[in-house]
This record gives C-alpha cells, structure tokens and sequence, in this order.
C-alpha cells in the first residue's frame, strides 16, 4: 500500500525553495554588507539578545581531494594538504573581527562544520580550530555539535578524535551503495566501510549519526535503490536525509561529467521516493518533514513529537530560533533581522580578511512583510500548523484579510486533502507534510512575482 499516492507525488514533482531562510539566499542583496552586518552584531551586543540567547555557529570547510560529480556545493578539489592550515589562519581573523563586536564568551548550542569535507583537515587542524573556538565563545553543556564526514577521510582513531573534540552528532554522505551509481558520480566507497565507521561511531558514544542519501543519480533504478534503502535500514543509523538530485549543468560544472542519457527518467525517480517512504517509515522511522526521517527517540523525531523543532541554514533543528554566526568562504549566517553571506571565493575571501574587514558580500535586512511571511512558513515547515491569533498578536494584523490572495490559494490544497483551514487556523495534514514546501510556496511573496523556479531542487 501506498504511504502517499503517486497521482500526487506526480503532480508536485515540481521545483521550489528548501526554506532553511525566507527569504531565502536568491534574493540577497550585494547592497547589504560588511557595515550593515557589523550593525547586526552591535545591536545584539546592546539588545536584551546578548544575555538571553544562545548562538548557533557554522563553520565551512571548502576542501575536498576529490571531485564528486553530482556535487553542488562551493568546494575547492586539492590533494595539497597545506591548504588547510593557510585556511585556518584567516578563519581565526573572522572570529577575532566577531569577538571584537560581541565580546568573548558567547553561549554557543549548536555547532556544524561542513564543506566541502571538513575532515580533510589532519587531527592536528581540528584539534588547532576547536581550540580557536572555545577560547573565542562558550560552548554550552549538551549543545548539538556536528560534523559532516567523507566515509573515505576517516578511520577509527579520527573518529575517537572527534569525539575527544566534543562533537556528539556524525554525517556521513552516502548517497547510494550500487557500485555501478558510486562509480558514476565518482565517489566509490565500498558499504562495508561505511557499517564498519557507524559500528565505531556508537562504540565511542555519538548521540546520533546520520546518513545522506540521494535519489535520481545516473544508473540508478527503483529496483537498485530499493537494495541501498535495505542495506540503509539494517545499517539502522538515528537519522536519514533524503534529497533528490537536481542536474543542473549550467549552474554547476561538475554535473557537465554526467550522461544525462544515465540520469532515471521522472517516473523512475517518483518510484523511488514512494518506496523510500516506505520503506523508512515502514521500518519505523519517523518522517520529520522535508528529507528528514529520524529514529522516534532521536532528538529530532522527539522535537517534532513536542511542537520544538526549528529550521536553519542546516535544515531542521532541535535548537531554539537563534542567531547563526557563519564563518568560512560562502557561509551564510542570520542576525538579528537580517542575513548575511560571505564571499564565495577563497581569493575574495583572503582579500577582505586581509584589510582587516568581515568578508560579508551580500546579504539582507527583513522588512516587516518579511518577518511575518517567515513566521508563518516556519511555522508551517516545523510545527505543520499555524494559528492566525499567534500572527495577529506577534504581528498586529488581522490575517484573513492580510492574507486573503494566500487563502484563496489554500483551498485548492485543501482539496487535495493537503491541509485542512478552519476559523482558527491552518493545519497540514498527515498526507500533506510530505508536500510541506508545497504549502508554504503559497505564503512566499518573491515565488508569486517570479515563477522561474528553475533555479530549486524539486520539492519532493
């Protein structure tokens, strides 16, 4: 039996914002920069925030050593080890520019490095940036600190490393065990490897691990997949993403070594979500929302069970709403009401540590329609639900009317037994959280000026 049926992932296999941000990063403004970033900071020093709330941090790490086909982050491909330690000596400078406008000592939650493959840095490097870190902020008992790691960077003794470091939370990236799908995204590493380092990882005491899988990568077939989603669930790790690949050549040049004639045609690629979903489910995980299954123990599974979870630029979270300090070429932060991104190349990056600035680039301070529109989406996205009297109060507005066009627009979802409005409010349903950015696509402002979505993942 079907968890959710075809007709409907077919009809909204369709492309639309993850909305880790609304607005999200497409629309940042290169008018929006270092100076009005520094205001941010200096504004939650003085404000009520410097006291009462914590800090996420991310931490970006571009270096790969070698190059993944499907890959469309901003990574730079090199075996000269040496980069990295060059690297961390600029993300020093950031830190200290921060501190310099909020002091030393900030509580800090929630951590994640990611990349690129932050364990291309040796022992001695991660061990050189946690120090950094922890002498600059203070890192809260029982936060969430994670690191994103290539299966083939790490053995045994790193991963005791990270341990040591403080880091409680692991992702692995995976993407898909088939042999034939490994070596045409050129990224072969053997399943063994894997169960071997998350057989390791629960030895040495990590709260949660976490696998990445991708669906839609070239030779891949529902009956193949359907062989790694086995192996995945006696591999049984405390989360699971699942993201559907998006080939976009144009944008991303790795992608130009894929045979399209290779990639699954859509049909294909619906069978697989719908068997995922099954499978995942049926082997009793819990669908968080979005690409996100977690065990119903898992921090994550037990956050959306209790209306806590959150979302960031890392997806969804068990953290509360709270500021993210970004370092690291391309990282994206959020102050305050604002956004902001630094400068994607490592040359760009250099330059502007170099003159002593925060390398901030582009960015955005929200309007008032911004910060009631990211209310409601995230409201939606997290809790599945949204009450027009919590808008109303937080926002002095009356939302029917505010909102009319969007109510409107909701009935034909509502139809379709997506959601279900009353006088109250909105509710998603069980059905409809798994179109959950098909719901808030309805409340983006940006999406119903502009419809050339082209530039997102498809939402399923």
């Amino acid at each position: 039996m079907d968890i959710v049926s075809p007709d409907l992932l077919r009809r909204y296999d369709i492309s639309g914002p993850r909305y880790t941000s609304y607005p999200t990063a497409d629309r940042f403004v290169e008018a929006f920069g270092e100076a009005d970033y520094l205001q941010a900071l200096r504004q939650r020093r003085s404000g009520a925030a410097a006291m009462t709330l914590p800090l996420s941090l991310y931490v970006h790490i571009p270096f790969c050593e070698s190059l993944c086909y499907y890959c469309a982050c901003n990574k730079i491909i090199t075996k000269h080890h040496d980069r990295g330690a060059e690297y961390l000596r600029y993300l020093a400078r950031e830190v200290d520019l921060h501190t310099a406008q909020l002091g030393t000592g900030q509580v800090i939650t929630q951590l994640h490095l990611g990349g690129g493959s932050p364990t291309f840095l040796s022992d001695a490097e991660l061990r050189e940036l946690m120090a950094m870190l922890k002498r600059s902020f203070n890192f809260a008992p029982g936060g969430e600190y994670s690191i994103e790691v290539d299966p083939r960077t790490v053995d045994a003794t790193r991963l005791k490393t990270l341990a040591d470091l403080g880091f409680n939370r692991l992702s692995f990236g995976v993407q898909d065990f088939d042999p034939a799908v490994q070596k045409a995204v050129h990224r072969i590493q053997p399943a063994e490897q894997v169960f071997a380092l998350v057989e390791t990882a629960r030895e040495l005491g990590f709260e949660s691990v976490n696998v990445d899988l991708i669906y839609g990568l070239p030779l891949q077939t529902p009956e193949s997949f359907d062989r790694t989603l086995a192996q995945v669930n006696a591999l049984r790790p405390e989360r699971i993403a699942l993201y559907a690949y998006a080939h976009l050549p144009e944008r991303f040049k790795p992608q130009r070594r894929i045979l399209s004639a290779e990639l699954p045609p859509a049909g294909a690629k619906v069978s697989m979500l719908s068997r995922s979903l099954e499978a995942f489910i049926g082997a009793g995980y819990v669908y968080v929302g979005m690409d996100h299954f977690a065990l119903p123990n898992d921090a994550l599974a037990v956050a959306k069970r209790q209306g806590r979870l959150h979302r960031n630029f890392q997806g969804y979270s068990t953290q509360p709403d709270c500021d993210l300090i970004a370092l690291g070429v391309s990282a994206i932060g959020r102050v305050g009401a604002t956004y902001s991104q630094n400068a994607k190349t490592i040359e760009e990056y250099y330059d502007h540590l170099n003159q002593g600035r925060l390398p901030v680039v582009r960015g955005l301070a929200l309007s008032r329609d911004d910060l009631v529109r990211r209310a409601v989406i995230m409201a939606l996205m997290c809790q599945g639900a949204l009450t027009f009297e919590s808008i109303e109060l937080g926002y002095l507005l009356d939302f029917q009317s505010y909102f009319a066009p969007e109510m409107e627009a909701l009935q034909e979802l509502a139809a379709q037994g997506l959601v279900t409005l009353d006088k109250t409010g909105i509710q998603v349903t069980a059905n409809g959280w798994f179109f959950v950015r098909a719901v808030a696509m309805v409340f983006d402002r940006y999406l119903q000026t502009d419809r050339n979505r082209a530039r997102f993942s498809r939402i399923i």
